[in-house]
């Protein structure tokens, strides 16, 4: 006699919760791929020597000058002068961390343990900019001393508690991590880890100088949404294309005309018609959006045997 081993219902139901897909899960997967490559350790410890050694160098250079300063220069933005390096290795981790998956074919387990994409996304990019921003934090807390030590033999320091130092260096942290995400989804829009770098370095350091060349009626309408701007803006500098005020309010405008004329359009619109059973199956006298906006109805009458002809 053969004893037959049943499993219990509740032991079914453990192991299908035991085994579901939820977002604290997904973001421990893509922290542990984030950490397990010695690349990604790597190329973070090499923006934090940027943006503090770069930092430190270029603000040695600007205290040695007999006349100090440039003008639009301040001791906060020259000792944050590290960031427009620190975002070159950012950019390029960020592109890998999502490229390397395709190059490498690791993307097909990656949407076959987390089969929606994004899901799988918004946990690579909490990931990835949440260790961007504390990272790049770190270091624009320990770039703004060393900064304001090298220019206090010349009196130019200045002190935390000024104004608008904080933010800068909040600022700083800030700007380096936009740069990231946008690296990030380039690299998953275009799936190639050459063509979003290219991209990358295009948008963030070929164009912005190649806007000084070119004439202010040319430039005006566009230059002031350009990264590298936001990026002097946020560090405290004000050398450059200048950041014209009210560029926010105009985009928030811009998205309620969008948003109210998309409203106006769908008032104005017409009623659609409700068709009978014989204009639905009559070809040719009717609009396919006023047939789609039929189905329903139609089918509820065949199957209620109520149809009106």
């Amino acid at each position: 006699m053969t004893d037959t081993l049943v499993t219990p219902p509740s032991a079914t139901v453990t192991a299908r919760a035991r085994l579901r897909v939820t977002a604290p899960r997904v973001v421990l997967s893509e922290w542990t791929k984030f950490r397990s490559l010695r690349s990604t350790v790597c190329t973070v410890l090499i923006a934090v020597v940027l943006m503090v050694g770069l930092g430190a160098l270029f603000t040695a250079i600007a205290a040695g000058q007999p006349g100090g300063l440039n003008p639009g220069q301040s001791a906060v933005s020259t000792s944050l002068t590290g960031t427009f390096f620190a975002q070159l290795a950012i950019g390029v981790l960020g592109v890998l961390l999502i490229s390397g998956e395709y190059s490498t074919g690791m993307i097909r387990s990656s949407l076959t343990a987390v089969p929606r994409r994004l899901p799988m996304l918004w946990a690579k990019l909490a990931v990835f900019a949440g260790v961007v921003f504390l990272t790049m934090l770190v270091a624009s807390v320990a770039a703004f001393p060393v900064g304001q030590l090298l220019l206090s033999g010349q009196h130019l320091d200045a002190s935390l508690s000024d104004p608008g130092a904080l933010r800068s260096v909040l600022g700083a942290a800030l700007y380096v991590t936009v740069a990231g995400v946008t690296a990030l989804a380039l690299g998953a829009l275009l799936r190639n880890t050459a063509a979003a770098i290219t991209t990358f370095v295009a948008v963030f350091f070929v164009i912005p100088p190649l806007t000084l060349l070119l004439p202010a009626s040319l430039t005006d309408r566009f230059v002031q949404y350009l990264p590298a701007n936001i990026g002097g803006v946020l560090t405290g500098g004000t050398s450059g294309v200048s950041h014209p005020p009210g560029a926010l309010d105009r985009i928030r405008r811009a998205v309620r005309i969008r948003g109210g004329a998309d409203r106006v359009r769908r008032l104005a619109a017409p009623p659609r018609r409700r068709l009978t059973r014989a204009e639905f199956f009559q070809p040719g006298s009717t609009s396919a959006r006023e047939r789609f906006s039929s189905v329903p109805r139609i089918a509820r009458a065949v199957v209620s045997g109520n149809v009106r002809t």
